[in-house]
């Protein structure tokens, strides 16, 4: 195990330990781009994943792609999932059907995966987005809004800032080229960001003919802007990204203690249905084992970290055990450097890509002087996850 006293003890910066690797093997880095047995993997497409499963709990479920009515008038879109899927950032975003439109909770993260939500839409109300909630501002709720054409954005104004901030980066055509998810785009056509028109800080509630819902400031926790949709009267609630069912919530822009205070504010609610923003449709149950997938993982990464283990190392050594079975265990890499920026009082709401890689490369070089490349982690791989960030 590599704490930061071995590196300074061998005379080494952190970095420079990493590229040398354990027992004299390349670094991660060097592996990834083209030899060694990771290498090899990647180029079979096997995707290592990160710590393996255990045998002794049960595996996720997996769950339809489908427009689900919950209520009159409310209904939600999964994307589909399960253990054998990769499209895990695939979010699900829901509708509520007004006399004479429809609101939107999400936008999706794409052309084919919007296009397909809002024909499904407008087949079960006959009508057309006029308004449309944004949960937060990561891609996967917000790529898909260009096609959203006669509908209002808003959110908190935190995520319309991060969205305006994205815009000089995206690429100006959608392309059919698979990403981390797989194929969202069909065609090349043009492809822009849409900021939110509407900004709100507090709690709101807004009536859609007369379905009562308020919308809930629920940040920070998976980002500085979080929203939630509730429904009083139908107990549903809309949680956006507070909720990652059977899948292993990502954290590269969270407060992970604030996020575990608010599922707990949510466990106190008069709640029946929770629409998460990955995973299948559950409720307060599943809503409090993700709560203690963290749990779990603030305790043995505070041991690691109290050790003076550095953020990649105490990733390699940490099992969850029945979480280990959840669906992108590779995230115990971000959800790691996460709690160390919160404990050592450098967490920003921006997302720590310097220290994740850094996490990363060290993960890998372990797992490889350990004989377990299967359990590595593809360092490309995760950074187009962070750049798609779920």
């Amino acid at each position: 195990m590599l704490t930061r006293d071995d590196f300074r003890k061998a005379g080494l910066s952190r970095r420079e330990a990493i590229q040398l690797g354990a027992g004299g093997l390349l670094g991660a880095a060097a592996i990834l781009a083209g030899s060694g047995e990771a290498a090899n993997l990647a180029a079979q497409d096997l995707q290592p994943t990160g710590p393996p499963t255990d045998p002794h709990y049960p595996m996720p479920p997996s769950w339809s792609k489908e427009l689900r009515q919950l209520a009159p008038n409310v209904y939600a879109y999964t994307q589909g999932g399960g253990p054998n899927i990769s499209n895990f950032g695939v979010s699900n975003p829901g509708m509520i059907a007004g006399p004479d439109y429809m609101w939107g909770i999400d936008g999706t993260q794409g052309p084919i995966p919007a296009k397909s939500y809002i024909a499904a839409c407008k087949q079960a109300t006959g009508k057309d987005f006029g308004r449309l909630l944004l949960t937060h501002h990561h891609g996967d709720h917000t790529a898909g809004l260009q096609f959203f054409q006669n509908a209002e954005v808003w959110s908190h104004p935190y995520c319309r800032q991060e969205v305006l901030k994205a815009i000089p980066s995206t690429p100006k055509m959608w392309s059919p080229t698979p990403g981390p998810y797989g194929k969202i785009a069909d065609v090349v056509e043009p492809r822009k960001l849409v900021v939110p028109m509407l900004t709100f800080k507090d709690d709101m509630t807004v009536f859609v003919g007369d379905t009562e819902v308020r919308f809930m400031n629920a940040g920070p926790a998976h980002t500085w802007g979080d929203m939630m949709a509730y429904l009083p009267k139908q107990k549903i609630l809309f949680a956006g990204d507070i909720g990652f069912f059977w899948v292993a919530p990502f954290a590269q822009n969270g407060h992970v203690s604030k996020w575990i205070e608010t599922c707990d504010k949510i466990l106190g609610m008069d709640v029946d249905v929770i629409v998460p923003g990955h995973g299948p449709i559950g409720g307060k149950k599943e809503l409090n084992e993700m709560a203690d997938y963290f749990r779990t993982l603030t305790v043995e990464a505070r041991k690691r970290y109290d050790a003076k283990m550095t953020p990649g190392a105490a990733a390699a050594d940490i099992r969850l055990g029945r979480f280990d079975n959840w669906i992108g265990t590779q995230l115990i890499i971000t959800d790691t450097v996460r709690l160390y920026d919160e404990w050592n009082g450098s967490l920003t709401p921006d997302i720590n890509t310097g220290g994740i890689r850094e996490a990363i490369q060290e993960y890998n070089q372990i797992k490889t002087a350990q004989g377990k490349a299967a359990e590595m982690i593809p360092l490309e791989r995760m950074e187009s996850h962070l750049a798609h960030a779920c």
